[in-house]
């Protein structure tokens, strides 16, 4: 299988360049990334579970998904394309804003990400892929911040930093 490269940018989300991701994460460069948030129709947001052999924050909860952006392709569209590969299912995505965070992790890898949120809209379940995700729910944003509050080590430093930063952009209530 052959890595994906990362899209490289400065702090303006400026594309400067391409790199391995594993080589990214390991040199801790910024690149371009996205965070998915899909909320049903009783404004529970759906959790994932990150497979328990992932390289970086394996068994997590976090967001319904994220990755990076491909050469040429949208925040929108890698969105999209990374929630059918991971959870199985499509819908309309809505760009809500953007960050920049840096999370170092135990084994050595860094996360530094210029990290858009998306936003959809979903009432079915997912089919999940099981070389990504382990478990999903759904659970309402008040349920996670309490329980984010409660266990902080059961989920991801991106999805923490979006909690409580970015909580007005992904609630749809």
């Amino acid at each position: 299988m052959i890595e994906e490269n990362v899209i490289l940018v400065d702090e303006n989300d400026e594309p400067i360049g391409l790199m391995p991701k594993l080589e990214a994460h390991e040199k801790g460069v910024l690149h371009r990334a996205f965070s998915v948030f899909v909320f049903n129709d009783k404004n529970e947001l759906m959790l994932q579970q990150r497979a328990l052999d992932k390289y970086h924050t394996p068994g997590l909860w976090t967001n319904t998904c994220c990755s990076h952006q491909r050469e040429g392709e949208s925040n929108v569209e890698a969105g999209r394309r990374r929630l059918e590969e991971e959870m199985g299912f499509v819908t309309a995505l809505e760009e809500r804003t953007s960050f920049v965070y840096k999370s170092p992790f135990e084994n050595g890898l860094t996360e530094h990400e210029y990290d858009h949120v998306l936003v959809g809209y979903y009432n079915g379940e997912p089919k999940i892929n099981p070389e990504e995700v382990a478990d999903w729910k759904w659970m309402t944003l008040d349920a996670v911040k309490n329980d984010i509050k409660l266990n902080p080590d059961n989920y991801t430093s991106w999805f923490k930093i979006i909690f409580d930063k970015f909580y007005e952009f992904i609630n749809v209530s």
